[in-house]
């Protein structure tokens, strides 16, 4: 084999291994374009007539829960299994900013909904560090509580009827209201106009459900993860995102071209999910809640995540079904 056939294998590897890694750089061939990535799970998903609810379901006094423990003994007893494991295991995802990501600097997971999942672990254990995170998209929310691969889930999820058949709830720790988000030099300012057009929402959301209501309908482009729905929205593969202002004003800090428009679609009150059958943690849970509205732990959290929407307000009120 010749010096200069070795050369050119060589040569042929180096390009392979520069395509295949992030040290080296390519230079684009002129004349060809790549099409922009496409967020992962990305589909769109035919119109769907949506049933109105029903009147057991309108009834269902969504946001009560069950009152916290006033005794210590029942209390740690509802808890003794977590205590003996060393650790909560919380579910949530890192996608959503200013509630729980990563942050890029430190690497750790925070956010608000991280901050109250921490004052749960700091019930149980005296430290908020005690907790293991399992990620989960939206759609695998229920089901991970369930299987009981969760203790909690602390993730924007929104208290619905529907959903009190399946797990249970903690009240309300915040309340949000769906908008819609869109570029600033767009024509879109309420639900009417997004009729026709390309809207994304994340599977498993009461997002969706809003969205599908809307008539004429829009084209519903459905993904994983609302940091999903902001790079759709930045590659012009849809022309607005609709979901709750308190989420979508975490995908307006990291892009200042986009701005939140149009009335409320709806309230969402937030809820910690646990399994239906673990009404002691629902106690303890609320017990928690109780604890950081009244010695304005809630206060702080909210002014260190959530200013972005305005003034502290007061904390929800507690509504107990017993």
């Amino acid at each position: 084999m010749t010096m200069r056939r070795l050369l050119g294998i060589g040569l042929t590897a180096v390009l392979v291994l520069a395509g295949c890694g992030h040290a080296a750089s390519v230079m684009p061939v002129p004349g060809v374009t790549l099409a922009p990535p496409t967020p992962a799970g990305m589909e769109e998903l035919r119109p769907e007539r949506v049933r109105a609810p029903t009147a057991d379901e309108d009834a269902c006094n969504r946001t009560a829960s069950l009152r916290p423990f006033t005794n210590r003994a029942e209390a740690d007893a509802a808890v003794a299994n977590i205590r003996a494991r060393g650790r909560l295991t919380v579910g949530l995802d890192i996608g959503s900013n200013l509630f729980s990501f990563r942050d890029p600097i430190t690497g750790e997971i925070t956010g608000f909904d991280v901050d109250i999942a921490g004052e749960v672990a700091r019930d149980i254990f005296g430290t908020p560090s005690q907790v293991e995170y399992r990620i989960l998209s939206s759609a695998d929310r229920i089901a991970a509580l369930q299987n009981n691969q969760v203790d909690v889930v602390v993730k924007t999820m929104t208290i619905t009827c529907e959903r009190k058949k399946l797990v249970n709830f903690s009240t309300v720790y915040l309340s949000a209201n769906q908008r819609i988000l869109a570029p600033r030099d767009s024509t879109i300012s309420q639900p009417s106009d997004l009729s026709g057009r390309r809207v994304c929402v994340v599977k498993g959301t009461t997002s969706l459900k809003r969205i599908q209501e809307i008539s004429p309908s829009p084209i519903i482009v459905a993904v994983v993860t609302w940091a999903d729905c902001l790079v759709a929205l930045q590659q012009r593969q849809v022309e607005a995102v609709s979901t709750d202002d308190s989420i979508l004003a975490g995908l307006v800090s990291q892009d200042p071209y986009l701005h939140i428009v149009g009335p409320s679609l709806s309230e969402e009150p937030y809820g910690i999910g646990i399994n239906l059958q673990n009404t002691g943690l629902v106690r303890f849970v609320n017990g928690t809640l109780e604890r950081i509205r009244r010695d304005g732990t809630w206060n702080t959290l909210y002014r260190k995540w959530l200013t972005v929407l305005g003034p502290a307000p007061a904390p929800p009120v507690a509504r107990y079904s017993d």
